[in-house]
């Protein structure tokens, strides 16, 4: 009997001491971030030119606190931007109380007067600090804010009516909508001239009207609305009264109709009303961006053929009624609209067009007929993103990543090219994610550049020749090293093709014991419009803190995402439930090789929204991998989704593909253990995707955890949805007993 006893005492200790074991790693999750930013130094530099000037100012925090800095590009030299103790004098003498002039109750400023005057803002107030003078001159009442607007929402309708009348280019006259139809006034004369007569309320001319640069002629689009779904949602629990209430917002989803645009040219001098033919005008998924030629002699739209396999830019040329195609992009699989990029040279009538027509996005050059002059960039590597076009010069500062050999070809670097001659010169060649800004005269640039596993240096350059002319800070995180910080690891691998790189990064917790075993929670954000595994340095990457609970924690890019090859983003096409698993396990596989401490025998996954929706599919149709998963807000269904986002990867029309990846559809497939998670009022992803979810688990019988959040939106859970995930990936991954939060046990 005393030997039962003993044991049981050995036993209740022993789990106490596991239960304030696990409560203090708890703490120290929700410490992580302050603790190690507090020995983070010098970096997070985010410059902020001075209109006409060669002068820009930043902020970065010192041992001291935050510091403000000016910085005069001509003369290569840097000061402090203000004696910030004679304005914490002067503001503490206003509120009567000592200011740490290192803790100023601000963090940004703007300049005035040229450099002479800073401005800033203090809760509602924008104050004036002359220089010179070191004194605060004048209150200027309360600071500018934008509001809200109360049907801004991802789903939003505009039905192009009411808008303000449109002045011409030489203010004489104005064009205005009444009853659909189009009007100008003579503004001296207040004369107005009906110039259409066959607009009516269910096809009515648009108020977004475009004049000529010679203010002779206009453009507007005869608009034919269509049925638009609603999302209702209850708020069960209103914050100002007792009785729930709906909400209701519009909401089209794939497959629904949609609106029509059709361009009318009016000459109102002539009385001419010309319709503009091009053709399946009637299969449009949008039509717009219309932009006059300076000569006023033509004009062109865009027009994006619903299914996002064709975006053309039509022009219209003269009085003709026919629009002919200019520029075009065409792919089998789809287009990536919001990527498309243009730019008009006028001068040299030449156009300067992204395509990915041989596989990669790259600069071609275009006449004014359509006919292709050259390719001005090329290789196994892609343009991200045009900074500025010098037309002048025929250079083009670009945004491009992956041509260096060997390095993470998700990095951005920034690239001059000559349009004519091809001639390409990298501006910034360090091995990193390289954040640049442009001076106004852009004779300069600053950089800032760092990796995910390499911390910041910032930099004052020539933008002639990338030249470094002033090293502005480099971060310092040896306090944060020597309290115990661990960098994070950056790691690829082959995908499922055995051939293509794979990039992710690993975080460790600060207390990592190599000769120990971790369970691997893998955070997913999967969607096809971007990458996501961070590039640039932070404190704090992926989910560090959750690491602290003892998990190894990874974020990977699998095929499927964007910003590599087109073969390599097109894994998505019609097929969202791939979200690149294989390419992620193949990943996770050939780290742990290389890293026996991380168990594959054990590994979670969450994620919210898109990220939601693969985090579920993850236990779904990989069960033999992933174990646990926590889904937050999840776009469940791609028939119950937005229709831009989800027409834009599953196609249109609405096909079986859409059924195929749908977690309600294959809920019955459930094995390992799922939470779900639910903004009730959520006006990102129908909430209903998730409650269908729920509803088909339930059918097949299957367990499962379910949080619902009353009054949040799209949400990955705040502060109590984090708490449920950790404890969810404590009790299925470690095996551990959460702490007892109900009775602060």
């Amino acid at each position: 009997m005393k030997t039962h006893v003993i044991i049981i005492a050995a036993l209740l200790l022993q789990g106490n001491l596991q239960a304030r074991d696990l409560k203090e790693r708890y703490a120290n999750a929700d410490a992580f971030r302050q603790k190690y930013t507090d020995g983070y130094y010098r970096g997070n530099v985010a410059p902020a030119w001075i209109e006409n000037t060669s002068c820009f100012w930043y902020s970065t925090r010192t041992p001291r606190g935050t510091e403000f800095f000016l910085v005069d590009a001509k003369k290569r030299d840097k000061q402090p931007a203000f004696d910030q103790e004679a304005l914490a004098k002067v503001l503490g003498k206003g509120k009567k109380e000592a200011i740490d002039p290192y803790k100023l109750p601000f963090s940004s400023i703007s300049f005035s007067d040229g450099i002479k005057k800073i401005k800033f803002t203090i809760r509602d107030s924008t104050f004036t600090y002359d220089v010179a003078r070191q004194r605060v001159t004048a209150r200027e009442g309360r600071a500018e804010r934008w509001p809200r607007r109360g049907n801004e929402h991802w789903g939003r309708v505009e039905d192009e009516k009411g808008y303000f009348p449109v002045p011409s280019p030489d203010k004489k006259r104005e064009a205005f909508t009444r009853e659909g139809n189009l009007y100008v006034r003579d503004i001296a004369s207040g004369k107005v001239k009906q110039l259409s007569f066959d607009g009516s309320e269910g096809e009515y001319y648009s108020a977004r009207v475009s004049w000529s640069p010679d203010s002779r002629r206009i453009v507007a689009c005869k608009y034919r609305p269509a049925w638009t779904r609603k999302l209702r949602t209850v708020v069960a629990a209103p914050l100002d009264q007792l009785q729930p209430r709906l909400e209701e917002i519009d909401y089209v989803k794939p497959g629904d109709a949609l609106p029509a645009r059709l361009p009318v040219l009016f000459i109102p001098d002539e009385d001419k009303q010309i319709p503009v033919a091009f053709p399946e005008p009637e299969a449009q998924f949008s039509l717009g961006n219309i932009r006059w030629h300076p000569s006023s002699l033509s004009f062109t739209f865009d027009y994006n053929k619903r299914g996002h396999q064709e975006f053309i830019v039509y022009k219209v040329s003269g009085n003709d009624p026919v629009a002919r195609p200019l520029l075009a992009e065409r792919s089998a699989t789809f287009v990536y609209y919001n990527n498309i990029y243009r730019h008009d040279l006028v001068d040299a009538n030449e156009h300067l067009w992204i395509s990915e027509r041989d596989g990669w996005r790259h600069l071609y050059l275009y006449d004014d007929n359509g006919n292709l002059q050259r390719q001005i960039t090329r290789g196994e590597w892609i343009v991200k993103r045009v900074l500025r076009v010098d037309e002048r010069a025929r250079d083009v500062y670009f945004i491009g990543c992956g041509r260096d050999a060997g390095e993470d070809p998700y990095l951005e670097k920034l690239y001059r090219v000559n349009i004519d001659s091809g001639e390409l010169l990298c501006l910034t060649p360090e091995n990193g994610n390289h954040q640049v800004l442009f001076s106004p005269d852009n004779a300069y640039f600053t950089d800032s550049w760092s990796r995910v596993d390499l911390p910041p240096v910032a930099l004052l350059r020539s933008a002639a020749d990338g030249a470094t002319l002033l090293e502005l800070e480099r971060a310092d995180v040896s306090k944060a090293i020597a309290d115990g910080w661990r960098a994070p690891e950056v790691f690829h691998a082959k995908g499922r093709d055995g051939e293509t790189d794979i990039w992710g990064v690993i975080v460790r917790p600060v207390d990592f014991d190599p000769s120990r075993k971790y369970p691997v929670i893998e955070y997913i954000y999967a969607g096809p419009h971007d990458s996501f595994v961070p590039k640039s340095f932070t404190i704090a990457p992926v989910d560090a803190a959750l690491a602290q609970l003892g998990f190894i924690v990874v974020q990977i890019d699998g095929m499927g995402t964007a910003n590599r090859s087109k073969k390599f983003h097109d894994v998505c096409w019609k097929n969202l439930k791939d979200a690149g698993f294989p390419d992620r396990i193949a990943w996770m596989k050939a780290a742990a090789a290389a890293h026996p401490e991380m168990d594959l025998d054990r590994v979670g996954i969450y994620g919210c929204s898109a990220g939601g929706q693969s985090a579920m599919g993850a236990v779904l149709f990989h069960p033999e991998f992933y174990k646990v998963s926590v889904s937050a807000c999840g776009c469940h269904d791609n028939r119950m989704d937005k229709i831009w986002w989800n027409e834009q990867w599953m196609g249109y029309p609405v096909g079986p593909e859409y059924a195929e990846c749908s977690n309600v559809v294959n809920a019955h497939l459930l094995q390992g253990k799922l939470m779900l998670i639910l903004g009730e009022l959520d006006d990102n992803v129908d909430p209903s995707s998730t409650v269908q979810v729920v509803d088909a688990l339930i059918k097949a019988n299957k367990e499962f955890d379910y949080v619902l959040l009353p009054n949040q939106r799209h949400t990955m859970g705040g502060q109590y949805g984090e708490r449920k995930r950790r404890d969810f990936f404590v009790r299925h991954l470690l095996g551990e007993e959460t702490p007892a939060w109900n009775t602060g046990r």
